[in-house]
């Protein structure tokens, strides 16, 4: 098979593993919440472009958000809060009713934390007139309303669905169930049965799998995890790739992926809202010829994501290759010692076979590596012509 054709159905691949994901709002296993980094580049989509450029600033400065020990936790107590609030509204006065209240309450103070933290911290932000002005020379400087906005938009961190903490248990206890009824069913003359009834009691439960509440969360995610697999490669940031990182600006693309995720959702939610309130045909047939007009938009992030998971793809295998280079370091080091064990021995010619054998490793890996820097020069350059369109 052509080095092409590998490079096609590889992309292929990919391309439809992100397809299918983003289809099924869920990503195959379980996933590590997104870093801090990868939260806040996500929510320069939801901010005006004066906050983005400033939260563009403050990155390259190494001025940071304050931690709250992960976003990703800030949306699920965020989703927690508004299903417990709009519960207790749902209820009549009661036992029951007072019960939700009170968890909301608890989850508002949780909230109201946060928020402090976020937006107040003294220790991230101009405190004082002079701080103040040196940080708007400096093109860092978020005011106290951007800082508010920012949190909001942190509060829409994408992460996997958890649900409340006993439809967890409920889900869990579920899954649990209909996994050993299916087990104990085998091999017995009810095994049929006993299958259709643990396919029923574990319907809707998938505790292996990460879940998100719409196609755009699911997206959205992909690329933040992808950001912080690329951006945490030790390969990358070698001197092997130094002229795909000059090329490709990660945080940059991450953003503006946002931007257009969270534009296109806004317009098809209108969209949506428009079509059910109206009972015009011609007004239905205009309505949905412009969303079908947004397909494109949608199909092109798709492919800017698989694009990402592609160059991660890469990076993967490069890594193995990186770590058979220190491995040749580590053997060549050894040939010192080696070429005195073996000249005592009287048989220098395997000493000489070893250490061509080593260097031809070498030279391997480094065409390996070149191999790895086309390939990714096509998914960077597919990148930065979509971007560059955008900017």
């Amino acid at each position: 098979m052509s080095e092409s054709t590998q490079y096609e159905e590889r992309r292929a691949r990919i391309s439809l593993q992100v397809r299918q994901w983003c289809e099924r709002s869920a990503i195959t296993g379980t996933h590590a919440p997104l870093s801090d980094a990868a939260a806040v580049l996500i929510a320069a989509g939801h901010l005006d472009s004066p906050t983005r450029q400033v939260l563009a600033h403050r990155r390259r400065a190494g001025r940071t958000v304050p931690s709250i020990g992960g976003f990703g936790a800030l949306r699920l107590l965020t989703d927690e809060y508004h299903q417990v609030a709009r519960r207790a509204d749902s209820l009549r006065p009661g036992p029951a009713q007072l019960l939700f209240k009170y968890r909301a309450t608890e989850l508002g103070r949780k909230l109201q934390s946060s928020r402090s933290a976020v937006v107040m911290s003294p220790a991230h932000y101009g405190n004082g007139v002079r701080a103040m002005r040196r940080d708007r020379r400096e093109g860092v400087h978020l005011d106290l309303e951007q800082r508010e906005a920012l949190f909001r938009a942190l509060q829409r961190t994408p992460a996997p669905i958890a649900g409340t903490a006993l439809e967890r248990a409920g889900n869990y206890a579920r899954g649990t169930a209909a996994e050993r009824l299916g087990q104990a069913a085998e091999n017995t003359p009810m095994a049929a049965v006993g299958r259709r009834v643990a396919d029923a009691i574990g319907k809707g439960v998938d505790l292996d799998n990460d879940r998100f509440a719409d196609s755009y969360d699911t997206l959205l995610y992909l690329a933040g995890m992808l950001f912080d697999r690329i951006d945490g490669s030790a390969v990358w940031h070698s001197e092997h790739f130094a002229i795909q990182r000059y090329q490709l600006d990660l945080a940059e693309e991450l953003t503006q992926i946002a931007v257009d995720t969270v534009a296109l959702r806004g317009i098809r939610t209108e969209l949506d809202e428009a079509l059910r309130a109206t009972h015009s045909d011609t007004a239905r047939e205009q309505i949905e010829a412009r969303q079908n007009a947004l397909k494109p938009v949608w199909d092109q992030l798709v492919d800017r994501v698989a694009a990402l998971a592609r160059i991660g793809d890469l990076l993967s295998r490069a890594e193995v290759q990186l770590r058979s280079v220190l491995a040749v370091n580590r053997a060549m080091s050894l040939d010192s010692r080696i070429d005195e064990l073996i000249a005592r021995s009287g048989d220098r010619e395997l000493s000489a076979e070893n250490t061509h054998h080593v260097g031809d490793q070498f030279g391997g890996v480094e065409e390996l590596m070149l191999t790895y820097q086309s390939a990714l020069y096509g998914d960077i350059a597919e990148l930065t012509s979509w971007s560059g369109g955008n900017r």
